[in-house]
């Protein structure tokens, strides 16, 4: 038993490395291709940044999937600021929200957090792509960023005035794999990997993960960090 469990976790951490190694290699294409789309600017090659973008975006959640098990071994939990945390996500995203037309709004955000910088960056930029992905169609776009401190966490809100999601799918968005109504929207194309794994994530980094929304209103997320240095991590 002991010899078949060593086998897959040999196997297991074989296919990681791989992962991690392709995604490597395929940074250095996707960076020539931007190159030469910096020295071609037109309607046409501005539509393949975009498409390299989402691929970027998609290459970036891949990699975070693979690493999602082992959380334990890369991170690094300090005092953050939470307005630097958000600003590296806004920067992040700076063209997907110029693309869609959405207006960002951030306030209160002058707060300490304890965390990884780096893989909360991951999970913000998650939610932020997922509401972009879901705004009513011909309506003015808005996401909206701020928290609030309590005396025993801060909590994040990212507030979306978008399509919003079924109360009966509420219970489900984290599930891995679910996509629910509005992922079976023409054009959509969910996955439904991009809330499980900020759900898997925070869970490992300590931090608490909730969800609101109502149909044709919008979604609002929280992340909520404890005000605590030492947390069990899993």
């Amino acid at each position: 038993m002991l010899e078949n469990v060593n086998k897959y976790k040999y196997l297991t951490e074989d296919y990681k490395e791989y992962i991690e190694l392709w995604i490597h290699e395929i940074k250095t294409p996707i960076a020539a291709s931007k190159l030469v789309i910096e020295n071609n600017k037109n309607t046409v090659t501005k539509s393949i940044d975009e498409e390299l973008l989402k691929i970027e975006n998609y290459i970036e959640q891949t990699l975070f999937y693979a690493r999602s098990n082992t959380v334990e071994k890369d991170y690094y939990i300090s005092l953050s600021k939470l307005n630097e945390i958000v600003n590296e996500s806004i920067k992040k995203n700076k063209m997907l929200l110029i693309q869609e037309k959405i207006s960002l709004k951030t306030h209160d955000l002058d707060l300490d957090v304890y965390t990884d910088s780096k893989w909360i960056t991951f999970v913000l930029n998650q939610i932020i792509q997922n509401s972009a992905k879901y705004m009513k169609q011909g309506e003015e776009s808005e996401i909206e960023i701020y928290a609030n401190e309590r005396c025993e966490n801060v909590t994040l809100h990212i507030k979306d005035n978008g399509i919003g999601i079924r109360e009966e799918e509420l219970t489900r968005v984290f599930d891995k794999g679910f996509t629910g109504t509005n992922g079976r929207i023409q054009n959509k194309k969910s996955t439904g990997i991009g809330l499980y794994l900020c759900k898997k994530l925070c869970e490992k980094l300590g931090i608490g993960i909730e969800i609101s929304s109502e149909v044709l209103v919008g979604t609002q997320i929280r992340l909520i960090f404890p005000k605590n240095s030492y947390l069990n991590m899993k």
